[in-house]
């Protein structure tokens, strides 16, 4: 395979950024990049950094020798100042030496073809990095850690177990071998093997959305304060505050973390009658959003009251909460409102939050979630479920061995798929292109 490389870290200024290189060949490239000799697999090198004669940046590297890295090839990472025109050079660098850029989830993949994960692990390395709280992240690592992988494989081989008894009385039939010596014997064998894999099933979870953050939206009419209090929320100025009604013409996101939980928080435009057709537009976008968000925050103040009931009739029986804004320069405290705050002084962005966590936390006990796995999975744990079933009632109704043997190895190759030992070329495909770039 080809060399890669990849930005581990996200695309924007900070204070370091990681590439990520993989691919046999690539150590070659070493001694033509670097100024000091690297000697040591696994040992982090200062150096400095160079595209031919012309230095790029002083950097940190660690090269990995095959197969005991995460691909299982050879493979070094960079460790350079995160500013977007050293990330620039670094990419020309990379260029320059024949490597190529990689796909979304190559290295994972990489490293699934070479043996070092299971297709679960390397979905649970994606779900890790998209988890949306502590809880999410912990079901995550179960899954990465092997212990899902583990229990699979005790299934699959009690399962291989039982084929070996059923298939051994169908082939030796004739002779004096006897491998089940009774019928219902079997089928409580088979009967606990089904309510021990139900119970096993039942511990892992794939709520549809569940690795999506929760939506919460900034809305109301124009001037209120809606920026102020985004702004706010995230203790830093993301979105422009200007006194001028208007000013937010589209819609402005950024991640939230409250307490264990990570949110999505929008600061959409101010809705009002307007011929201005830029922010007629961004008017439109705030319509939409509101009816996509899991939680809309309507911002007002003492000169927008009169907008109070459109907004009410407007969200209906959707999830929201009603702030009055700017109580440090008003002293009224209107009747229907949820939250009373002043975004400019911080005043009562505190109990916002705690409003927030209380709203958008899961409204249903976790504790006896262990894994948390993909709709796949769950799709392949109800196919299995019902074959077992099935398998039981055969036994139990005198049905052909051959029947039962066929309905457990269809069971086999099903949970085999799961770890992808048995999985085709278009499924690896679709699972490794929702992985970010550099894993």
């Amino acid at each position: 395979m080809s060399v890669i490389y990849a930005l581990a870290t996200p695309p924007a200024q900070s204070a370091i950024c990681v590439f990520r290189v993989s691919g046999d060949g690539c150590l070659a490239a070493l001694p033509d990049l670097f100024s000091s000799q690297l000697d040591k697999p696994r040992f982090f090198y200062k150096t400095e950094m160079f595209n031919n004669k012309d230095f790029v940046d002083s950097v940190v590297v660690v090269f990995f020798e095959g197969p005991r890295s995460f691909t299982g090839e050879d493979s070094f990472e960079v460790y350079a100042h995160g500013g977007l025109a050293v990330m620039s050079k670094i990419i020309e660098c990379f260029d320059a030496a024949g490597f190529a850029g990689a796909e979304p989830g190559e290295f994972s993949k990489r490293a699934f073809l070479n043996n070092k994960i299971s297709l679960s692990q390397a979905e649970a390395v994606s779900d890790l990095i998209a988890a949306a709280s502590k809880d999410e992240a912990s079901r995550a690592s179960m899954v990465l850690s092997g212990e899902f992988e583990g229990r699979i494989f005790d299934f699959c081989g009690r399962l291989d177990a039982l084929r070996v008894l059923v298939e051994g009385e169908i082939d030796f039939t004739d002779e004096d071998e006897v491998f089940v010596d009774n019928l219902s014997e079997l089928a409580n064998d088979v009967s606990r093997l089904s309510a021990e894999f139900s119970g096993f099933a039942g511990s892992c979870s794939s709520e549809q959305g569940n690795l999506n953050k929760p939506k919460v939206l900034l809305a109301g009419p124009p001037n209120t304060g809606k920026s102020s209090l985004f702004n706010s929320l995230l203790s830093r100025d993301r979105s422009i505050v200007s006194p001028v009604a208007g000013t937010t013409r589209d819609l402005i996101d950024s991640e939230l973390v409250i307490k264990s939980m990570v949110l999505t928080l929008g600061d959409s435009a101010g809705v009002r009658d307007t011929d201005d057709s830029v922010e007629g537009a961004g008017i439109n976008i705030s319509f939409d959003e509101i009816k996509r968000s899991d939680l809309v925050v309507l911002v007002f103040d003492e000169l927008t009251l009169a907008s109070v009931p459109f907004f009410r009739e407007l969200l209906g029986k959707q999830e929201h909460v009603f702030v009055f804004n700017k109580i440090d320069i008003c002293d009224d405290r209107p009747e229907g409102f949820d939250l009373f705050v002043s975004a400019k002084e911080m005043d009562g962005v505190g109990d916002l939050r705690k409003i927030l966590s209380a709203k958008l936390s899961p409204k249903h006990n976790n504790s006896d979630l262990t894994f948390l796995v993909r709709k796949r999975h769950i799709d392949i744990f109800n196919k299995v479920s019902a074959r077992l079933d099935l398998v039981s009632s055969s036994i139990k109704s005198g049905e052909s061995l051959d029947v039962v043997a066929d309905n457990l190895k269809t069971c086999r190759d099903k949970l085999a798929e799961i770890t992808g030992i048995k999985t085709s070329d278009e499924l690896l495909g679709e699972i490794f292109s929702s992985f970010c770039i550099g894993k």
